[in-house]
């Protein structure tokens, strides 16, 4: 059966499994698959070097890509697929760019933000994959991209509270923040089989906090 919803983002910290779980979700239900190029960005090796020199740019250029690519899919939908997925939602921009630049850049970049973040939809519902710093670090090693390698906790702590005091103020988009603690929705069908069922659901907008337990996970 197909979510309720037209356009769903899987959203999440650096490691927390969302490109995995939105393709798992793309071969379950068929559907459109927006995935972000993050390997593309040329500043990001260099922004983990020395990020008070490159996070201005490599904000800007994930801000461009990111418009570019929501802009060509919803400019010529599928029309036989009645379902999107993507690995982000637009506004992770202004979140990241928040956490990472510094006063007066960010005040420039957010005007630059608010005149491309009215060119396509918003999210129907917007899933959040919460997980603690340490599984995070876990997963990021796990999966060995050398230039993740190593981001401190205080900056994943970082993004953490951006992301979750944005959720706060959420007031148009349904969004579900599931604590996934260090669950493992590719070696447990039941896990992965219980965020499917999650998507059947209607949801208002604002934030809504779901545990594993509440979604049949033991």
């Amino acid at each position: 059966m197909l979510p309720t919803y037209r356009f769903i983002a899987v959203e999440g910290n650096i490691g927390a499994g969302k490109t995995t779980l939105c393709e798992r979700m793309a071969a379950r239900f068929g559907c459109a698959l927006i995935l972000e190029q993050f390997t593309d960005n040329p500043f990001l090796p260099f922004f983990y070097e020395h990020p008070e020199r490159y996070a201005f740019p490599v904000e800007l250029f994930f801000m461009t890509e990111r418009h570019k690519q929501l802009l060509e899919h919803f400019a010529e939908p599928d029309l036989f697929r009645s379902l999107t997925v993507a690995d982000y939602f637009f506004v992770k921009t202004l979140l990241f760019a928040k956490n990472n630049l510094s006063g007066e850049e960010f005040r420039l970049f957010r005007r630059l933000f608010r005149v491309l973040n009215a060119s396509f939809p918003k999210p129907d519902l917007l899933l959040y994959l919460h997980r603690p710093v340490s599984v995070l670090q876990h997963q990021i090693k796990h999966r060995a991209r050398d230039m993740e390698q190593r981001i401190p906790d205080d900056y994943l702590e970082g993004l953490q509270r951006v992301y979750l005091d944005h959720f706060k103020k959420e007031t148009e988009t349904p969004v579900v923040v599931l604590e996934l603690e260090d669950a493992d929705f590719v070696r447990q069908p039941a896990v992965f089989e219980a965020i499917m069922g999650l998507l059947e659901r209607p949801f208002e907008a604002g934030v809504q906090y779901v545990s594993l337990a509440e979604i049949g996970v033991r």
